[in-house]
């Protein structure tokens, strides 16, 4: 916070913004001292803003029942005026937005951001939903820790393919209607009844594998983390830096049984759960599930 000593203002050093991709909320970035953006979203015409104007619940209310969904990037104009807001109260600003493969609001933010003198830097460290939860957290711990903006950025865009995130689907519709599949494979898929399973390692989300079953998904995004954290992340085993994660749509209950699991089946890690990002949900639909290896910075 601002704080006056004799006639001199003194500024906090580095505040940290987001977006709501991150999976951080309003109230749980109130404690912990990180500033979120609120992604918009235009359904049937009209702008709503994730965690302000729409929630969870309205979200998957219109998805299921054929709501015209699209994402949208925020507002430049608004990402500029809050960093101009915090570099009255701050000294530098450090931005952690979606991953750059996704979405575009990355590489804007990433121009716009050279007209503050480096006082903005903008991580482009390829993460989204879960891990750019993390990215956020460990961005706290490496303030705490004195570093610098530039800092911050090198070490989090150095570490940016140190996880993975794989994903089951419930149903191909959305991927079908996003036009991210032709109408003949989704038409395929539903006929074979298969659940497919993608993987985000670093910008893209790509195929992974097919299942005929949902536990059999489950089976394959287990042995595929299992296999992450034996051979690419084995060194980060050893230091104790690794963590897993659950994301889901509109599922808690599937998702705590899962995680049940993820728990018996690699013992000896913390795993996170929390609801996957909107903009992504928008695209895979309800009834997904994620599960992400991610190294810890600390």
């Amino acid at each position: 916070m601002e704080r006056r000593k004799g006639r001199y203002r003194i500024l906090s050093r580095i505040a940290i913004v987001t977006d709501s991709n991150s999976g951080i909320t309003q109230d749980e970035a109130k404690e912990l001292g990180v500033f979120v953006i609120p992604m918009p979203f235009d359904i049937d015409g009209e702008t709503y803003f994730e965690d302000i104007t729409l929630n969870q619940t309205q979200f998957y209310e219109k998805l299921v029942t054929g709501a015209d969904i699209a994402t949208a990037q925020p507002s430049i104009d608004e990402i500029m005026k809050l960093w101009e807001e915090l570099l009255k109260t701050h000294e530098e600003v450090v931005h952690i937005p979606m991953s750059s493969g996704l979405s575009g609001s990355c590489e804007t933010a990433l121009a716009f951001s050279r007209e503050f003198d480096g006082k903005v830097q903008v991580v482009n460290n390829q993460r989204i939903s879960v891990t750019q939860r993390q990215a956020v957290l460990d961005a706290c711990y490496l303030v705490k820790e004195g570093k610098s903006v530039k800092e911050i950025k090198d070490i989090l865009e150095k570490e940016k393919l140190e996880s993975s995130i794989y994903i089951m689907l419930d149903t191909l519709k959305y991927l079908k209607k996003g036009g991210r599949i032709t109408p003949a494979a989704a038409a395929l898929g539903t006929l074979l009844r298969l659940k497919p399973v993608l993987q985000i390692q670093g910008e893209k989300l790509d195929a992974f594998s097919k299942a005929r079953t949902a536990k059999q998904a489950k089976t394959i995004m287990i042995n595929a983390v299992k296999k992450d954290l034996e051979e690419r992340f084995s060194n980060h085993c050893e230091e104790g830096n690794m963590m897993l994660a659950i994301a889901y749509t509109d599922n808690e209950e599937v998702a705590q049984e899962f995680k049940k699991e993820v728990e018996e089946a690699i013992p000896g890690y913390d795993v996170y759960l929390d609801t996957l990002s909107l903009s992504v949900s928008c695209h895979i639909g309800p009834g997904a599930l994620a599960l992400a290896a991610i190294k810890k910075v600390k």
